[in-house]
């Protein structure tokens, strides 16, 4: 069965893990506070989820789900990671994260930085635009009509259709807004973000973005 390293165990990392253990997956799931602090977590999840630490859970995924404040995304494993599909659920909330000269000015986006943070990973941006709640609350069958879907933009095709896969799994349809140069399309503010649609719905809140360029 496939394994999950789950890197960040607030709020979307434990939903996320909800949702994949549901699936069938079995999950390794990480905080910043050392295993121990996730043995409640842990039984409830039951026997398919495991506490460890970041590298830890990096090193045991067959894949990986990065769900860490964006300020600190440079305390990802990196070597452990290398050759595998990472999911990035992160925004750029500079309230949280300190001002990021390249996220203000447009020259970069949110999971482009984890793509460079880990070269030889391949990323695929996840979960960012949707409620930890609603990762299992909204969650329905592959077919049911008006099935929520969810956004996700790559560099690489492989982790795209991963990505489109893991949704499904999960409970949702799939959009895919292009390379993580295109990613901003879902960020915070942009009309996607926090919504609800099926894959129409979607697919046009994304064509509505604007890239707001704040160079204060």
């Amino acid at each position: 069965m496939t394994t999950i390293g789950i890197i960040g165990a607030g709020h979307i990392g434990s939903q996320i893990a909800r949702g994949a253990i549901a699936a069938g997956y079995d999950v390794v799931i990480s905080n910043s506070r050392g295993p121990e602090t996730l043995a409640d977590l842990v039984a409830e999840l039951g026997p398919k989820a495991t506490a460890a630490t970041a590298t830890e859970a990096a090193a045991a995924g067959d894949f990986a789900v990065v769900t860490v404040p964006l300020k600190n995304y440079t305390a990802v494993p990196v070597a452990e990671l290398a050759g595998k599909i990472v999911i990035d659920t992160n925004n750029y909330y500079f309230e949280r994260d300190g001002r990021i000269a390249e996220l203000d000015d447009g020259t970069a986006t949110v999971s482009g930085l984890l793509q460079a943070h880990l070269p030889e990973s391949r990323v695929a941006k996840g979960f960012n635009a949707i409620t930890a709640a609603d990762i299992t609350a909204t969650a329905t069958p592959t077919g049911t009509a008006g099935r929520r879907a969810l956004v996700t933009a790559s560099d690489h095709d492989d982790a795209a259709a991963f990505a489109e896969k893991f949704y499904d799994d999960l409970g949702f349809d799939t959009v895919n807004a292009g390379s993580l140069a295109d990613s901003w399309r879902i960020d915070r503010d942009q009309p996607g973000y926090g919504a609800q649609g099926d894959k129409a719905t979607m697919s046009g809140r994304l064509a509505q973005a604007t890239r707001n360029r704040d160079t204060e």
